[in-house]
């Protein structure tokens, strides 16, 4: 389907691909069941050279994806029992850093890696290993195809006024130092700084603290809109193009709709179709 879609024809791409070895969604040509994650990395990178080709030279892409241990549960069910074996010189209990390297390989294939977003999930899955910490988060990646894109900065509320003021050290000489989380710029003695915060708030910061919202109707995670909703305001122009390559119950393309941009969303599954189209008939009135 992506084939089908002329050059440089969309604004944005916001997707979650199915992480690899962690469920089988019963369609053929499915992602994800490769016996290797250097395959599933191979063919999902192969997947966004086609997605690089439709996306306009401004346009950005994001990623969300979580990682994997090596003989988890999800690796045994998913890969025929090999889940429990040593794999690709990674020992049994490792993690595989497989967002990683999905992002470097993405490098290699010539996109431009402009964030690291880590969604921290407050309300994640208790898990009860007993050798290592409970995982909260998944990452985020924000791509760009060009070097000068579209972008909307995003604000958020400064925490505490206190935290941001100027603290003023005496230093020797004329001048007076004065230093602002990490931050530090030099006045003339006697001068008082001034803290001018921007009514707006604070450029965006990388980690996103954003409860999972379940769609019960999918059998099967999805992200929160939440996730997607501040992507979509700084990457896609109003009345832009987002593109979902792999759709599933349609939470991208319900954002996208309510913040007044169209989308193309494209997914294996006929089942996950018709809950995206209810989902959109129940919350907007509107059929695929």
């Amino acid at each position: 389907k992506l084939k089908e879609l002329p050059d440089e024809s969309v604004d944005m791409v916001m997707t979650s691909p199915p992480y690899w070895a962690l469920r089988d969604y019963g369609v053929e040509g499915q992602l994800g069941l490769e016996p290797t994650f250097q395959e599933y990395i191979n063919k999902l990178c192969d997947i966004f050279d086609e997605v690089r080709r439709v996306l306009k030279k401004e346009g950005t892409c994001w990623v969300n994806m979580g990682d994997t241990y090596a003989g988890s549960g999800g690796n045994h069910k998913a890969c025929g029992g090999k889940g429990t074996q040593k794999i690709q010189n990674a020992e049994r209990k490792c993690l595989l850093q497989i967002p990683s390297r999905f992002a470097i390989e993405m490098c290699n294939r010539g996109w431009i890696l402009r964030n690291e977003i880590i969604w921290h999930k407050p309300s994640c899955m208790p898990s009860s290993v007993k050798d290592r910490f409970t995982v909260d988060f998944e990452k985020v990646f924000f791509f760009t195809k060009s070097k000068k894109y579209y972008f909307e900065t995003q604000y958020e509320p400064q925490i505490s006024p206190n935290v941001d003021m100027p603290k003023t050290i005496q230093v020797s000489g004329n001048e007076t130092q004065f230093i602002s989380k990490g931050q530090h710029r030099l006045t003339e003695k006697g001068t008082t700084p001034h803290f001018n915060p921007n009514s707006q708030g604070r450029n965006k910061r990388c980690v996103w603290r954003i409860t999972t919202k379940p769609y019960k109707e999918a059998h099967f995670a999805t992200y929160p809109e939440a996730l997607c909703e501040t992507p979509i305001r700084a990457g896609c122009p109003v009345g832009g193009t987002v593109l979902d390559p792999f759709f599933g119950a349609g939470t991208t393309g319900l954002v996208v709709r309510k913040l007044g941009r169209n989308f193309i969303g494209i997914e294996l599954n006929g089942e996950y179709i018709k809950i995206a189209e209810k989902r959109m008939i129940v919350t907007l009135g509107e059929l695929l």
